[in-house]
């Protein structure tokens, strides 16, 4: 079981740390021959009140050091480098104004740092250098200008994977005591190097605006790198969560499996768990009702089938089949719930068989509705539309049709199509600042983003994509992006530019026939999936570049 950090802030962890000096001698490590009169220390923390410097002469292994009512002024560069297995660094009430490039440098493992009640004045440029493992930050105490001297902090902190306190405003006036969080937009336009286009000099700015002038920097770049590949072909990745552990379930057609994986919190690694067997697997779907967890194994041949997963056996058995005279060639399957009622769509992509949807009635799933014969259904995607539940299903041999859910007759009801888009493969929605956005796959031509402008569906950016069998949403913090992946050349992940309002090229990935991508979060780390059709499975990790080391 993976240990997790509680609350409680700075106070309850000198707490915890002062208890820890409160021992025997005896059960301490041998005293510090030189340990200062304002410091206790033991084998793993020293606190100090009042101190005038930095202990020196300490042993290696000390995780944690408190300095409060310091009366040094400033913290230099390396100040702390003498304790490199530093894990925890408390700052508070102290008396310096000025934090120097490299203050923090060597500290490798430091995962917490609270910067609380103190006179700061100045923090230059690079004085956060190399903190790659932090995890929480505590700004307590100081306040900031939120005009655009704050712009860099308010992107950080949506972004960012640690922790952080509240960031308080002392200006402007309408922001005054309110958080950096909540400001709506910024006074003042920043040029390159973050001095706002209205003539007043650096000269001139408030000790304030120094501080916020010295972080006026973009945030550090993402980066998506291999994290894990996995020896064998698939077509399609599905994640779930049960009992605070992730899961991850993948179609192996050419292996007739449908390999579970679960995330290790030790190794950090995704290993095997369970394995499903069947013929030609194309596709696998989790859905967890209550404390149950059933996965939909959609098949070629032999039928499809649903399997529970039983705590006495600690494995997937087979729970129920799905009917073979209505799904004949599955080719996706969709998890929806309307009115607190759960319901999976599958799309049949054959001539002979029929996209059905199938309904919970607590013991099991049966069908409720088949949609429409003959037009060869390659995706279905659920979709609110204005607060109307949608199905939009993809075909080779017309246009996406759109069904909107009838509440008289609880069944979908043909309600439109996306007119002039022939030959798409898929359409997955995703919204952005609540803005609804369709992506369309088109294996021929170029693929298509669209807007929903409260009428219809319009245009926004077409991307080149010959080749392209999927075309894949997928954000992490507020970084938003498209895979689209491609059986001809590099697969290629765009990035939402908020300025430009269009996804523009960020990355290229060599992923033989790719036919799915799936964001996975867990332990604080975003992954997602590729899988390949020909190739090996790969799970890339989403980074935050430290351009400063």
């Amino acid at each position: 079981m993976a240990l997790r950090r509680g609350g409680g802030g700075a106070l309850g962890l000198l707490l915890l740390l002062g208890a820890a000096c409160l021992v025997p001698r005896s059960a301490q490590v041998r005293r510090l021959a030189r340990c200062p009169a304002t410091c206790s220390c033991t084998k793993e923390s020293i606190i100090c009140v009042g101190s005038s410097w930095v202990p020196r002469i300490v042993p290696g292994d000390i995780s944690s050091l408190s300095l409060v009512n310091g009366t040094f002024s400033e913290i230099k560069d390396r100040m702390f480098s003498h304790l490199p297995s530093l894990q925890l660094l408390l700052l508070n009430s102290n008396s310096f104004t000025v934090i120097r490039d490299d203050a923090f440098a060597g500290l490798f493992h430091l995962e917490y740092l609270f910067i609380e009640g103190n006179k700061i004045e100045t923090i230059s440029r690079n004085a956060f250098r190399g903190l790659r493992d932090l995890t929480h930050l505590d700004l307590r105490g100081n306040k900031f200008e939120c005009d655009c001297k704050a712009k860099w902090l308010y992107l950080w902190l949506k972004m960012t994977n640690s922790t952080v306190s509240d960031v308080l405003c002392i200006s402007p006036p309408e922001y005054q005591e309110k958080k950096l969080n909540d400001v709506t937009s910024f006074d003042y336009e920043c040029t390159t190097t973050g001095i706002p286009k209205t003539g007043r000099g650096w000269e001139r700015m408030s000790p304030t605006r120094h501080f916020m002038d010295a972080f006026c920097f973009k945030p550090p770049p993402p980066d998506f790198v291999v994290h894990q590949t996995l020896p064998y072909q698939s077509v399609s990745v599905d994640t779930f969560s049960s009992k605070n552990d992730v899961y991850v379930a993948i179609a192996q057609p050419s292996m007739e499996n449908c390999m579970v994986l679960e995330w290790d919190h030790i190794e950090m690694n995704f290993r095997s768990y369970d394995n499903i067997t069947g013929q030609s697997i194309v596709g696998c779907k989790a859905i967890l009702i209550d404390d149950q967890v059933f996965v939909v194994v959609a098949q070629l041949f032999g039928g499809s089938h649903i399997y529970k997963y039983d705590e006495s056996w600690t494995k997937f058995v087979k729970f129920q089949d799905i009917e073979v005279s209505r799904i004949s060639k599955p080719n996706d399957i969709e998890l929806f719930q309307i009115d607190d009622e759960t319901f999976f769509i599958i799309a049949d992509s054959s001539k002979a068989g029929l996209s059905t949807v199938y309904k919970w009635n607590s013991k099991g799933f049966y069908s409720y509705q088949s949609l429409h014969e003959w037009f060869r259904d390659t995706d279905a995607e659920f979709v609110d539309i204005d607060g109307k539940s949608h199905l939009i299903l993809s075909s080779r041999s017309q246009v996406p049709i759109i069904l909107q859910w009838n509440k008289s007759s609880k069944k979908f009801v043909p309600h439109g199509d996306i007119p002039n888009m022939e030959d798409v493969l898929a359409v997955k929605s995703f919204r952005m600042q609540n803005t609804l956005y369709l992506s369309l796959t088109r294996f021929i031509g170029d693929s298509r983003v669209m807007r929903w402008n409260s009428k219809q569906f319009v245009e926004v950016q077409a991307l080149p994509s010959r080749g392209a069998m999927t075309l894949q949403p997928f954000s992490f913090k507020d970084n938003h992006y498209l895979a689209l992946g491609s059986d001809y050349t590099f697969s290629q992940i765009y990035q939402w530019d908020k300025e430009k309002q269009l996804f523009k090229k960020f990355k290229e990935i060599y992923v033989q026939a790719p036919r799915s991508f799936t964001a996975v979060s867990t332990d604080r780390r975003d992954f997602f999936f590729a899988s390949s059709f020909k190739g090996k499975t790969k799970i890339f990790e989403h980074i935050i570049v430290d351009l400063s080391l």
